[in-house]
């Protein structure tokens, strides 16, 4: 019986067994299979350069996060009075107009969903290039907080968008757009793309038997 070591794969693996699973459909295919016969998706046993990829297009994320948050997201004006806001700014603003449950809604999507998502996928790109094994109970914790984190990263566009859209009140109070929503937007549809492109699979290489 061949040893774990004969092979980069966990012994309990698809990929150690001589198949490749399809990451659209999950069909099975013998090794070798250019594309799978359910939905013509091209396989491979990994992504190549995954983590290289995820890594690069987090660190753009990273950057423009930087400008997002230095320049106005939004423009309040209030009986015609302009106020630029950047993103700590409107929370500031909505806190002292007593709109706790709006600022805490701009706090979670705009500030905690896309540090926690970076911190992730950072976390993700780390473990996949460590030497050290993986330990189920670390890669389940993982796999769950950036589960979690993916199912709102849409918020924080989504956020700006609905209060663009609902505060026009006339001559009383409106809101616009930024210029800091377009490197905003930036940042979620980059973060999206990083986890999407790392290979999850890579991770359960790692685990300890």
């Amino acid at each position: 019986m061949p040893s774990s070591h004969s092979s980069p794969y966990q012994k309990d693996s698809a990929a150690a067994q001589g198949l490749l699973n399809c990451l659209v459909c999950q069909q099975l295919a013998p090794i070798g299979t250019q594309h799978c016969k359910r939905c013509g998706t091209f396989l491979s046993p990994r992504v190549k350069n995954s983590v290289q990829i995820s890594l690069s297009l987090l660190i753009t994320a990273a950057i423009l996060y930087i400008p997002a948050n230095m320049y106005p997201i939004m423009v309040t004006d209030l009986l015609g009075d302009e106020t630029k806001s950047t993103i700590i700014g409107g929370i500031i603003l909505f806190l002292e107009s007593e709109s706790y449950f709006i600022a805490a809604v701009i706090f979670i999507a705009s500030v905690i969903v896309p540090i926690g998502k970076m911190a992730a996928i950072a976390w993700l790109c780390f473990s996949a290039m460590r030497n050290k094994p993986i330990q189920q109970l670390e890669l389940t914790k993982m796999y769950r907080v950036t589960e979690f984190i993916g199912k709102w990263s849409m918020v924080d566009v989504f956020v700006v968008a609905i209060l663009v859209a609902l505060i026009q009140l006339g001559g009383l109070m409106s809101i616009h757009v930024g210029a800091a929503a377009t490197s905003f937007a930036s940042v979620v549809i980059l973060t999206m793309i990083s986890a999407h492109q790392f290979d999850t699979r890579l991770l359960w290489d790692k685990t300890e038997e």
